[in-house]
């Protein structure tokens, strides 16, 4: 296992779209080590594959003390009737955090190394992470989902954090 550098924003790879997984080779099996090894931290709640330069579709959480990952995760359910608007991060966008809507309740569907169906779901910070690292895996950030004032705000943070 190896902990793994965090891309970070203006890398390319975090707005790319990732390729779906199609064979569970030593390859993906060392990801799936490294993106669980790398979010076993204080304040990493989760972290998709191009996060550390791999633009394939997994990710990997770590919730209330539960490490998981899931390959190939595509969201089947979200409860948009209930949202939650608190302050979200990413480790992509270090230091920075801004006030994100996101529904309170989300399912992804995915599978796991075995290439068994795997079923993760949640509310309120699970919810957040499933949308969040769903988003990675689809090229966005979520400064991307910000309302139109905070988004001036927060473009121009993320610039000073680039020079």
């Amino acid at each position: 296992m190896a902990m793994r550098d965090i891309r970070t924003v203006g890398d390319p790879v975090l707005r790319t779209v990732c390729d779906p997984i199609t064979e569970i080779d030593p390859t993906v099996k060392q990801l799936v080590e490294d993106l669980c090894e790398t979010v076993d931290h204080d304040g990493r709640a989760g972290l998709a594959a191009n996060q550390i330069g791999v633009s394939l579709r997994a990710f990997s959480w770590n919730i209330e003390d539960e490490i998981g990952y899931v390959l190939n995760p595509t969201i089947v359910a979200l409860d948009e009737e209930y949202i939650q608007d608190g302050d979200e991060g990413c480790l992509s966008v270090p230091g920075l955090w801004f006030p994100t809507v996101r529904a309170w309740y989300a399912r992804v569907e995915g599978t796991d190394l075995d290439g068994k169906k795997v079923v993760v779901e949640g509310e309120e910070l699970m919810a957040r992470c499933l949308q969040h690292e769903c988003d990675h895996l689809d090229g966005f950030l979520y400064i991307d989902r910000l309302e139109k004032s905070v988004k001036k705000k927060a473009m121009r943070a993320v610039r000073e954090l680039m020079d």
